[in-house]
């Protein structure tokens, strides 16, 4: 039960009471050192870590996007992580202008495991951290200020030792006082400063400091003032890059990386889409696409945001919310009816060469290949929502966001048609109607040997039938090509879901398919007994609703190698 009184409980963040704090006048105007942490800090918060297809899919999705400094992993930690690092290098994975960063604890047999993970890398991050605040030293390690310190400077001095061995390799230090946000200023520049007077680093040969908001505790502008202490008053400041690594413990995460920033930090650490433990890191999308619309290139390519996101979803096994900034399946959606009176004015207003500004949207969706189609959604405040809602409670269709989209497109032209408002019965019909539903499924036969599936389709249509034939990897990519070759037109599935309907022998199977034709993206659905040919009804649906004359196809035959 929360407390009537919960200071005395909680106590408040102390203030840093910076007085002539000089931050709030800053303005971002370039971007900074981007260091994803996805494949370490981001893997190791995930209900099921990424196996090895999953982390180079999540490498190789991070370099396109365009970051030069990728965390791969804590090889010490266990073997997988260990072998994933000597996979990138010994199979010459990583690009010339990408350095690999790696994390150790301050452990001597852990820190020459990190180093033998990395042996043969051009460049590489070694990345040491221990903890330092009050909590950690007094009640989890037992240790005063002088062995914290003392801990610190022998794994640095580590650090040296083992890099003079391998001088083929350009290696960075980098140094986190874990839980910096919890430690009393004066006590982590007395351990930075000990550790740099290990490395003795240079302005051409600079280290890196890191300062976690291991937990977030304080608002940002508390942080913000913490870190420009620190930017004032370490030792050897023009020779560090000063880092920053937010947690988003009070939802904060993105305000903590600007406003520090502004207060001196050159680096960001961050994962796409702010996963990682707890309540998630920075997000690093957020806060790039933030100074994007500030007008600032971020130097990080989003413009197929919907492919990254689904890469994410992928490796990570996790949703990104509908409501996530930027990404998020509803974020240039106006529900209000006045809201999408002003865009659909503002749009027919606007010049392309015009500086954006449009009410109720950012960004311009096309600047991350979304498209507008969302921007002109409806809902029951303008008479015309709960679509999907009543389509699932009444008949069981669970449709796909995207085609909710669509269809509530169709909705909406029935409804001003008609000028009524419809029951659930109105919008089956209508659903029926749009996707041919009603249409006959056609018969086929499949053949073949696991590899390859053969398929001979009779497609009917007004008392026409035509028979096409067609292989590929399965029953669907196979009737996918011999439709293509009979209708003369490319198509392609980009998007599959199904699911059944009811239990038993009256059992139905239902399919949504996103399919393209020639460029053209709509949706097809399909119902049957059997998922196949629910599937393949789905097709011919999409294809009919993208203007295929079904009636007109060719005749097509398998022709042999």
């Amino acid at each position: 039960m929360m407390l009537k009184n919960p200071a005395t409980k909680y106590r408040p963040f102390a203030p840093v009471r910076l007085q002539d704090r000089t931050w709030p006048d800053a303005t971002i105007t370039q971007p900074p050192v981007w260091c994803s942490v996805d494949l370490r800090d981001g893997n190791q918060s995930l209900i099921e870590p990424m196996d090895v297809e999953r982390k180079l899919r999540m490498f190789q999705t991070l370099v396109d996007i365009g970051f030069k400094e990728i965390e791969i992993g804590f090889p010490s930690a266990s073997q997988v992580e260990f072998d994933f690092a000597r996979k990138l290098i010994e199979d010459g994975l990583i690009p010339d202008d990408v350095t690999v960063q790696v994390l150790t604890q301050a452990r001597e047999h852990l820190v020459r495991r990190t180093f033998e993970a990395l042996q043969g890398a051009r460049r590489a991050i070694v990345h040491l951290y221990n903890a330092t605040a009050p909590v950690m030293r007094n009640v989890v390690l037992g240790m005063n200020e002088d062995e914290i310190v003392e801990l610190a400077s022998s794994n640095a001095r580590l650090f040296q030792e083992i890099a003079a061995q391998h001088p083929g390799t350009q290696w960075v230090f980098q140094y986190s006082p874990e839980m910096y946000s919890d430690t009393e200023l004066e006590f982590s520049r007395r351990v930075i400063d000990a550790v740099t007077d290990v490395w003795q680093p240079t302005p051409d040969n600079k280290c890196i400091i890191n300062l976690p908001t291991t937990v977030e505790h304080s608002t940002p502008n508390i942080f913000a003032d913490m870190v420009e202490w620190t930017h004032r008053h370490i030792q050897r400041r023009d020779s560090i890059i000063l880092s920053v690594h937010p947690h988003n413990d009070r939802g904060t995460g993105t305000a903590t990386a600007e406003l520090a920033l502004m207060a001196g930090a050159d680096r960001l650490e961050g994962c796409l889409f702010g996963n990682g433990e707890r309540t998630g890191n920075l997000d690093l999308v957020n806060i790039a696409l933030n100074m994007y619309v500030q007008g600032v290139d971020p130097q990080l390519d989003f413009s197929d945001i919907d492919a990254i996101r689904s890469t994410v979803e992928h490796c990570n096994q996790l949703p990104v919310h509908p409501r996530h900034p930027y990404v998020g399946d509803l974020v240039f959606t106006s529900f209000s009816g006045s809201h999408q009176d002003a865009i659909k004015k503002a749009f027919s207003a606007r010049k392309d060469s015009d500086i954006w500004d449009m009410p109720y949207l950012p960004i311009d969706p096309k600047d991350l290949g979304r498209s507008y189609e969302a921007v002109i959604r409806v809902n029951s405040q303008s008479g015309k929502g709960g679509i999907s809602y009543l389509l699932e409670s009444e008949y069981k269709l669970v449709l796909p966001r995207r085609l909710q989209i669509e269809f509530s497109q169709v909705v909406q032209k029935a409804m001003d048609a008609e000028g009524t408002e419809m029951q659930a019965r109105h919008l089956w019909d209508i659903f029926q109607r749009e996707y041919h539903l009603a249409e006959s499924a056609p018969s086929y036969q499949l053949e073949g040997d696991g590899a390859q599936t053969g398929i001979t389709a009779s497609v009917r249509k007004n008392g026409s039938s035509v028979t096409i034939e067609g292989q590929g990897s399965g029953p669907i990519d196979a009737f996918i090509g011999a439709l293509s070759k009979a209708s003369g037109r490319e198509i392609k599935v980009l998007d599959y879901a199904e699911h059944a309907i009811g239990e038993g022998a009256n059992a139905q199977a239902i399919a949504y398919v996103d399919v393209s034709v020639d460029g053209q993206r709509v949706w097809g659905v399909g119902q049957n007994p059997n998922i196949v040919t629910a599937s393949i009804k789905a097709i011919l649906s999409g294809a009919e609703r993208a203007g295929i004359d079904l009636t007109r196809l060719q005749p097509t035959t398998i022709v042999s190698a």
